[in-house]
C-alpha cells in the first residue's frame, strides 16, 4: 500500500468496532422495536404508561453512560467496560424472554422480570456505549483528527446496520399477527431472544479481535487500563488528570439536588417515571456539566469548547425528543392507524420503523463523500449549522405526515408511504446531527476528560429520550380506540369532549381496553382492587388465546366475581372519580387529533433549529478553529 493510500485509509480497529457495535445495536433496536408492543398486548399497560417507560428506559440508558465512563477513565478502561456492558446487555434481553414466558400465568412475575431485565440493560450500555465510542476517537493520531467526521460516518452505518438487521429479525419472530389482524401475544419471547444472541455474538467479536487490530499506529492497545496511559496519548501541554476537589464535587451535589425537585415539583407526583426518573436525568446532566467546569486544570480554550459541546448538547435534546418518538407513538400509529401493506405484504407494525435503519445504511456513505468533497473545498459547513439542517428537517417530516392526518377521522388508514417518507425525511436529519455530534465531542474535548465528556453527550440524549416520552404519552385516541368503544357500546368521543357524563359501568369497560386511567392510589385508599380484576381479564384473554392456538378446549376457571364489581363498587368508583377519561394536555392545550399531536414536534424542532442557527457566529469563536 502505497503512503498516500495508507494516509487515507482507516484503521483495522475502526472495522472491529464497526462489527461489535453493530451487534450491540441489533441487540437493542430489535428489542426497542417491539417492547412497547410488549408492554400494552402482553403486559396490559396503557399506551401512555408505556411511552412513558419507553421514555425513561432510553434515558437511563444514556444517563449510565456518565457512570460507565468515569469507571472506564478511573479503574477498568474501555475494553474492559466493552465487555462487562455486553454480557449485561445480554443478560436482560435474555430476562425480557422469560417475562415474555411467564405473563399469560402469572402477570406480577412477567412485570418484575420486565424492570429487573431494563436495569440490567440500562447499566449494560452504560459501560458499553461510552467506551466504544471514545475508542473510534482514539484510533486517529492528533495528525489524522480530520477524519474524525469520516470515521463516526462509517461507524454509524455499523450502528444502523445493526439496527436495520435487529428491526427485521426481531419483529418478524416477535410481532406476529393472523390474516385477520389477531396478534399471537405469546411469540414477543422469540424477538427477545434473538436479541439475546446478538448481543453474545457482538460482544465475542470485540474480544477474539481487540487485541490484534484496537491498536495504535505502533501497536500499542488502545482502551487499556488507564494505570498504562503515558504522556505520549496527550496533547503538547496539556493536563493528564482532572482535579476535582471536594468543593466541587459538592457544589455538583447541591446543583443535582436544587434541579430535581425543580423538575419533581411540577410533574406528576402520582407516576414514578415522571417525578423521580425523569428528574434524575435532568439533573444529573446540569450537575455534570457543572462539575467538569468546575476543574482547576482546565484552560480558558477549554473551557469554551467544553461550552460547544454543552450547547450543541442542549438542542440535541429536542432532536431526539421528536426522532425517538419511532419506538412509541409512531410505532402506535402504525399498529392502529396505518394500512401497513407494502407491495401486498402486510407488514408487523413494528418493522415500519426499519426504514430509518435502511435509509442510513443507503446514505452513510454519500453523506460522508459530501462532507469530505465540501471540506477539500473549504466550504463544509460548521457543526452548528449541520444540526440546525438537522432539526429543520425533523419539523419538515412532522409537517407533512400532520397534514396528512389531519382529515383520517376514526376509520380512515394512513398510507405506509407517509411513514416512509418521514423515516426518509428523518434520516437526512439525522445524518446531519448524530455522527457529527459524536465526532465533535472527539474533536473539543481534552483527552483527560474523553470518555466523561461522551458521558455528558449521552446524558443529552438521556435528556432528549426522557422528553420524548413525556411527548409520546400525550399521544390522542386513535381511530381504533373509538371502534372499540363502539363495540361496548360507549361514545368514547362524547366523554372526551365531555357532553356525555359516563357510567360506571361505562368507565370501567374503558379502563378493560386501555382507554381510560385508572388512580390506583385512590382505588387502595378505598379498598377497589382493580388491579386484580384487570390481571384477571388478561389472563383469561392469554388462556383463550393459547388454547386457541394449540387447538385444545378453553377452561374457564374463574368466577364472575374475579373479573366484575358490585353496584355499589361501581358508585364508588365513579364519585371518587378513581376511572377517569380524557384527552391529553401539552401546555395547557387538549391534543384532540393526530394533527395537534404532530404540530408539537414542528413547533419544538422549527424553534429549537431558528436559535442554534442564530448562534452559530458565536459559536464558531468558542472553537478556537476546531470545525
Amino acid at each position: 500500500m502505497s503512503e498516500v493510500a495508507a494516509k487515507q485509509s482507516h484503521p483495522k480497529g475502526l472495522w472491529v468496532l464497526f462489527g461489535t457495535e453493530m451487534w450491540e445495536r441489533f441487540n437493542f433496536y430489535g428489542m426497542r422495536a417491539i417492547l412497547t408492543l410488549f408492554m400494552v398486548n402482553a403486559l396490559m399497560m396503557k399506551e401512555a404508561d408505556a411511552s412513558l417507560i419507553y421514555g425513561g428506559f432510553l434515558g437511563l440508558c444514556y444517563l449510565t453512560p456518565m457512570l460507565g465512563g468515569f469507571i472506564a477513565d478511573r479503574f477498568l478502561g474501555n475494553r474492559n467496560c466493552i465487555m462487562l456492558g455486553g454480557l449485561m446487555m445480554a443478560a436482560g434481553q435474555l430476562l425480557l424472554f422469560f417475562s415474555a414466558s411467564v405473563f399469560g400465568s402469572n402477570l406480577s412475575l412477567a412485570n418484575t422480570l420486565l424492570w429487573s431485565a431494563l436495569g440490567i440493560i440500562i447499566f449494560g450500555n452504560g459501560f458499553f456505549k461510552p467506551n466504544i465510542s471514545s475508542m473510534v476517537g482514539s484510533l486517529y493520531p492528533k495528525q489524522e483528527k480530520s477524519k474524525l467526521d469520516t470515521a463516526f460516518t462509517i461507524f454509524y452505518m455499523g450502528i444502523n446496520i445493526g439496527a436495520f438487521l435487529g428491526q427485521f429479525i426481531c419483529p418478524i419472530l416477535g410481532d406476529v399477527k393472523d390474516a385477520g389482524g389477531l396478534r399471537d401475544i405469546h411469540a414477543f419471547k422469540w424477538g427477545f431472544l434473538a436479541a439475546a444472541l446478538a448481543m453474545l455474538i457482538g460482544t465475542a467479536v470485540f474480544y477474539f479481535l481487540k487485541n490484534k487490530y484496537v491498536v495504535t499506529p505502533e501497536g500499542k492497545e488502545i482502551g487499556g487500563l488507564p494505570s498504562k496511559n503515558d504522556a505520549g496519548d496527550f496533547e503538547e501541554g496539556e493536563s493528564q488528570k482532572a482535579h476535582f476537589t471536594m468543593g466541587s464535587i459538592f457544589i455538583s451535589l447541591v446543583v443535582f439536588a436544587a434541579v430535581f425537585f425543580v423538575f419533581n415539583y411540577f410533574t406528576d407526583g402520582n407516576n414514578v417515571v415522571k417525578s423521580i426518573i425523569y428528574p434524575i436525568i435532568y439533573a444529573s446532566g446540569v450537575a455534570l456539566a457543572v462539575l467538569i467546569l468546575l476543574d482547576k486544570t482546565l484552560t480558558k480554550v477549554e473551557t469554551q469548547r467544553i461550552w460547544v459541546i454543552y450547547i450543541m448538547s442542549f438542542f440535541i435534546i429536542f432532536f431526539w425528543a421528536a426522532f425517538e418518538q419511532a419506538g412509541s407513538s409512531l410505532t402506535f400509529i402504525a399498529d392502529n392507524q396505518t394500512d401497513r401493506s407494502f407491495f401486498g405484504w402486510n407488514m408487523p407494525p413494528s418493522m415500519v420503523q426499519i426504514f430509518n435503519g435502511l435509509f442510513v445504511v443507503l446514505l452513510a456513505f454519500p453523506f460522508s463523500i459530501l462532507w469530505d468533497k465540501l471540506r477539500a473545498k473549504n466550504n463544509e459547513p460548521l457543526s452548528t449549522v449541520k444540526q440546525s439542517i438537522g432539526l429543520l428537517l425533523i419539523a419538515v417530516s412532522y409537517f407533512i405526515i400532520a397534514h396528512n392526518v389531519k382529515d383520517l377521522g376514526n376509520e380512515g388508514l394512513l398510507a405506509i408511504k407517509w411513514l416512509i417518507l418521514l423515516y426518509l425525511i428523518q434520516t437526512c436529519a439525522e445524518l446531519c446531527l448524530s455522527p457529527i455530534g459524536l465526532s465533535l465531542v472527539g474533536k473539543l474535548s481534552p483527552k483527560r476528560f474523553a470518555s466523561l465528556a461522551y458521558g455528558v453527550f449521552f446524558i443529552s440524549n438521556a435528556a432528549g429520550y426522557a422528553l420524548s416520552g413525556t411527548l409520546g404519552s400525550i399521544l390522542p385516541p386513535t381511530g381504533d380506540k373509538y371502534m372499540a368503544a363502539q363495540k361496548e357500546n360507549i361514545d368514547l368521543r362524547a366523554i372526551l369532549d365531555e357532553t356525555k357524563d359516563p357510567e360506571a359501568a361505562e368507565l370501567f369497560s374503558l379502563a378493560k381496553l386501555n382507554l381510560a386511567k385508572v388512580d390506583k392510589e385512590l382505588a387502595a385508599e378505598n379498598k377497589i382492587d382493580i388491579n386484580s380484576k384487570l390481571e384477571n381479564i388478561l389472563k383469561i384473554k392469554s388462556e383463550k388465546e393459547l388454547a386457541q392456538k394449540n387447538k385444545t378446549v378453553f377452561v374457564n376457571n374463574f368466577k364472575a366475581t374475579d373479573t366484575t364489581f358490585t353496584v355499589e363498587e361501581l358508585k364508588i368508583i365513579k364519585e371518587k372519580k378513581i376511572i377517569s377519561a380524557e384527552y391529553p394536555e401539552f401546555a395547557g392545550n387538549k391534543i384532540r387529533t393526530l394533527y395537534d399531536f404532530f404540530m408539537v414536534f414542528v413547533v419544538l424542532c422549527g424553534i429549537a433549529a431558528a436559535i442554534l442557527f442564530a448562534l452559530t457566529p458565536v459559536i464558531k469563536k468558542m472553537m478556537h478553529g476546531i470545525r
